[in-house]
């Protein structure tokens, strides 16, 4: 009998771009035995080594997940689709109006849509005059959704962000301008925020969070968003809301995919209870290096703020429960359901994690003093100098580049050979046999790095360049463009 299996972004360059297949199959462990069979170089992202799913992998039959049927002997009948959906770096009781501030004739007249809401009404709108919200995150997702909580009156608006905008960030990230280049993205979130709404409050946090200041900064509001863009940072998020019991409204994207849901509330799961442990590094690539669909944060971010608001009003319906689903490419939702663990590690009936933690150790970020992430790993490299004086001294040279073809029409390394990482694995017979060293690069050095491995795993000696082509425009041929 076959069954659809639905294939995440991440995972579509090791089934040749397809974002569904159809395989056959009795049980969900069949189908995913055929699978990664047929796509033998889709079984590392799918198990770990001792034959196992990894945690950072779930599998949904239809909506539920299957470790709360019968996990890979589930049994599949006609018309089931299996979705594979990996991680990709009490709720809000409604505020007591009593304590509430009264609102001004001039915010009666800026929110009159809402207060003819019956849903919102005059109360609600109080509430939100009243609630504090903190944004972690003024990039992608942390734009859109202060915007709109700006916008909807939300009392007090907390941003944490400690980067400066970079023109690579306007395609997506709105509360900056052209103007704002180099500037503090807080400075920047401030002012346009400001602009939109003077009757607010805006506290911003010039810092990097951490487990030292985080329960500190949290405890201060009402609602966290979480609109981080890493692994280390999103655990971390989660654990301080699990323990401050704050609501985390959570969202992430990559490419065309965004989730949404809203997690560390009494009644429901947490981040950890979806996903218990984050991916190995490099394995999931980042945006820099994948890419995003620049509408994409915004709709993800404006969910993430709707949520916020429904939490602060009180409202049914939320998230709690849900893992809300969005692909842009295809313009469709789905939804899934997230159960409380009750062995979660957090936010379980016996945690075992009752404070917060070294989050970078826990993501495997954190690289032996003075070596680079990549070296600590294992793997040998070289730098954009050295590849230079190698290829200038017409010394034997085979440069691999495994970025995506539309990557390699942007920028290249001159003489480059082009295969991509999810085709490396197959297409071994090309590299050189004949003595040449093997400099292997991609956009930063992150899959680079991974196929310096795989060609080692298969006995193949290869270096890998430190900073990619990125680096080889800013240190040797600046004429090029960057992305």
């Amino acid at each position: 009998m076959a069954h659809r299996v639905l294939i995440p972004t991440p995972l579509r360059p090791y089934t040749g771009q397809q974002d569904a297949v159809e395989v056959d199959g009795g049980t969900v462990g069949e189908v995913l035995a055929t699978l990664t069979s047929r796509y033998a170089d889709l079984r590392r992202h799918l198990y770990a080594e001792d034959g196992k799913l990894r945690h950072f992998v779930n599998v949904y039959v239809n909506d539920d997940d299957i470790r709360y049927l019968d996990r890979e002997a589930t049994a599949l009948k006609a018309g089931d689709t299996i979705s594979i959906v990996p991680s990709v770096a009490g709720g809000s009781a409604a505020s007591d109006t009593s304590t509430s501030p009264e609102l001004t004739n001039a915010e009666i007249e800026r929110y009159s849509r809402h207060l003819i809401l019956p849903e919102v009404g005059i109360d609600g709108q109080r509430r939100l005059k009243g609630a504090r919200v903190l944004c972690v995150g003024a990039g992608g997702l942390g734009s859109p959704a202060a915007l709109y909580l700006a916008a909807a009156g939300i009392g007090t608006l907390g941003l944490i962000d400690f980067d400066a905008v970079d023109v690579s960030n306007l395609q997506r990230q709105i509360i900056h301008g052209t103007p704002d280049i180099g500037r503090s993205k807080l400075a920047s979130a401030r002012a346009r925020l400001s602009a939109l709404n003077p009757e607010i409050r805006i506290e911003t946090h010039e810092t990097k969070l951490s487990s030292a200041n985080a329960l500190a900064l949290f405890k201060e509001y009402d609602v966290i968003l979480d609109g981080t863009d890493n692994f280390a940072t999103r655990y971390l998020v989660n654990d301080a809301c699990v323990i401050l019991r704050k609501p985390n409204a959570y969202g992430s994207i990559f490419r065309f995919e965004g989730q949404a849901s809203v997690f560390a509330t009494t009644e429901g799961p947490c981040y950890r209870c979806l996903f218990p442990e984050p991916p190995p590094p490099g394995l999931v690539p980042s945006c820099a290096e994948g890419g995003v669909l620049g509408v994409l944060p915004g709709v993800i971010g404006t969910i993430q703020a709707t949520e916020t608001i429904k939490l602060i009003l009180g409202a049914p319906g939320t998230l709690i429960g849900r893992l809300l689903l969005y692909d842009a490419w295809s313009m469709r939702f789905r939804e899934l359901k997230v159960r409380r663990d009750p062995e979660c590690p957090v936010c379980g009936d016996r945690p075992s994690i009752r404070e917060l933690i070294d989050y970078e150790q826990f993501c495997g970020v954190t690289p032996q003093a003075g070596v680079s992430a990549s070296a600590s790993a294992g793997v040998e490299e070289t730098t954009v100098e050295q590849l230079k004086a190698r290829l200038d001294a017409g010394l034997p040279t085979f440069v691999l580049d495994v970025r995506e073809p539309h990557e390699y029409q942007i920028c290249r390394i001159p003489n480059s050979i082009l295969i991509p990482l999810g085709q490396l694995g197959t297409r071994l017979s090309e590299l050189p046999n004949d003595g040449r060293e093997i400099v292997v690069h991609c956009k930063m050095g992150g899959r680079s790095a991974k196929a310096v491995k795989l060609l080692k795993d298969q006995g193949v000696d290869a270096k890998n360049l430190t900073g990619g082509v990125l680096a080889w425009i800013d240190r040797v041929d600046p004429s090029q463009a960057k992305y």
